[in-house]
């Protein structure tokens, strides 16, 4: 890992930030998934040793609340929005005027918002692993407050699932990820809206075994210019390591 440069965002919050490859190359910025970060999604699985090698100029984001960005524990700071204009910022303060997006779960969903929001910054975006639906609604977060607070076992296998993906990363915090939770999860809305899609090509990529197949498959449905990869042989949680995803992206976002 490089050293990050720390990008303040609107509300103060410091964002760690990652770069790699050709300053003049065709810039890419990557966004990780909820309780993972940089290191984690893209560079221990492959994606930056790739996007280096095809002369890619790299930006890697720790979304707030993760990796080694400041992890506030309002939930107010945690909305869709605010996460996409946090991408926002990093292309402004890197003086990046266009930059194709590759976003993984909780980055596709951010990607979703970014690709509508940045419309004309943004030509391409790979979405991996995004569920339609209410985010993060399988969560039980009474639980996971509990387990935080004083260890109180969670019996809920979903809920057991997100623990476990949350320990494995060092440094996270359960409380700054329990305000995503409830900041994401407040308006009670759908997010993403397939009602509002982007309309720039988008190549959407889930595993084969990911319980959010079928609702990613919806979502490309409702944009005009997708393409669907369907990751064989990979779950929610195992997918970003998955050779043929970082094929099918890269031969993507050549065009």
């Amino acid at each position: 890992m490089p050293e990050p440069q720390y990008v303040e965002v609107g509300d103060g919050v410091g964002l760690a930030t990652y770069s790699w490859g050709d300053p003049d190359g065709p810039p890419v910025v990557l966004v990780h998934g909820f309780a993972s970060s940089t290191a984690d999604t893209w560079v221990h699985t492959g994606w930056v040793r790739m996007l280096e090698r095809e002369g890619f100029r790299i930006l890697g984001i720790d979304q707030r609340g993760h990796g080694i960005s400041q992890k506030p524990h309002d939930a107010a700071g945690y909305t869709v929005r605010n996460l996409a204009r946090d991408v926002e910022a990093v292309l402004d303060t890197f003086l990046v005027d266009e930059a194709l997006y590759v976003g993984y779960s909780l980055g596709a969903r951010v990607g979703w918002q970014v690709a509508l929001d940045l419309a004309d910054r943004v030509p391409r975006a790979v979405l991996g692993g995004v569920p339609d639906g209410i985010p993060l609604d399988r969560l039980d977060i009474d639980q996971v407050r509990r387990y935080a607070d004083d260890g109180t076992p969670v019996t809920d296998p979903v809920t057991q699932n997100y623990i476990a993906l949350a320990e494995r990363v060092p440094g996270n915090d359960l409380y700054a990820l329990l305000a995503l939770a409830e900041g994401m999860r407040d308006s009670r809305s759908i997010d993403p809206d397939p009602a509002h899609a982007p309309q720039q090509p988008v190549l959407f990529a889930t595993g084969a075994l990911d319980a959010v197949l079928d609702g990613s498959r919806r979502l490309a449905e409702a944009v005009p210019q997708a393409t669907f990869f369907e990751i064989p042989g990979r779950h929610h949680f195992n997918a970003p390591g998955a050779k043929t995803f970082r094929t099918a992206a890269l031969e993507f976002l050549k065009g």
